[in-house]
């Protein structure tokens, strides 16, 4: 449904997030709502990749020392995302560690996290203030918080062909597709209730980040925010 929904595009949405992460050899990385693994894979491919180039193929003491941990609150997409682990060989990692929690109440000690990602999923967080004073409690200083979320388009004539493509097309794409017309509806009225990119960046700098910027992505239909635990 993602690729029919954003024509493919969450894919390279979601390269950019990692990117922005800019993840290394030796990190200790949370992505939190990401039970499939889309994130996670990226980010331990990116280390991979760096860890090799500097070693020409040889894992460093700080690449053995990585740790990706996939935080979701449903045990199924758990599941979607280890079956996913063993078809590209990861299943085996000693790196990559999946746990069903709640983004409101991690289980993870205090300043344990280089990293911590959520991509589209905090728009369903009950509370997000809480969400947010969770991510900041567990990283570390210096630690970088990025969140991928569906936000809103901010280009006048674009917004207008977005509206109808969301409230006529995304839902019949779900009935379609999927059988369930209803929660592709509630997707777009949750996109709708969501906080605008400069609340939301408000939200995260009261939660006690700093350098909160972020980044619209097609106009804005997807936003990237990004903040530093100092």
């Amino acid at each position: 449904m993602n690729d029919f929904m954003s024509v493919g595009l969450h894919r390279l949405w979601k390269d950019r997030l990692v990117s922005k992460l800019n993840p290394f050899p030796g990190m200790k990385h949370l992505d939190v709502a990401g039970g499939t693994g889309d994130v996670a894979f990226r980010v331990l491919e990116r280390i991979k990749s760096v860890g090799h180039r500097a070693m020409q193929g040889t894992l460093t003491e700080n690449e053995e020392d990585t740790h990706i941990y996939v935080c979701d609150i449903n045990p199924n997409m758990l599941n979607v995302g280890k079956k996913r682990a063993a078809e590209r060989g990861y299943s085996e990692e000693h790196c990559l560690s999946w746990i069903q929690g709640d983004a409101e109440a991690l289980s993870f000690e205090d300043g344990s996290m280089d990293g911590y990602t959520i991509a589209f999923g905090i728009r369903n967080v009950t509370h997000i203030e809480k969400a947010l004073s969770e991510a900041y409690r567990v990283l570390k200083r210096g630690g970088r918080f990025l969140c991928l979320e569906l936000s809103h388009v901010d280009v006048p004539v674009f917004k207008e062909i977005y509206d109808v493509y969301s409230f006529s097309v995304i839902p019949t794409i779900g009935e379609l597709v999927a059988g369930d017309r209803q929660s592709y509806q509630y997707l777009v009225e949750s996109i709708r209730r969501f906080p605008n990119q400069e609340k939301f960046a408000q939200m995260i700098q009261e939660a006690g980040f700093q350098r909160v910027e972020y980044e619209n992505l097609v106009g804005g239909v997807v936003a990237i925010h990004s903040g530093l635990k100092l």
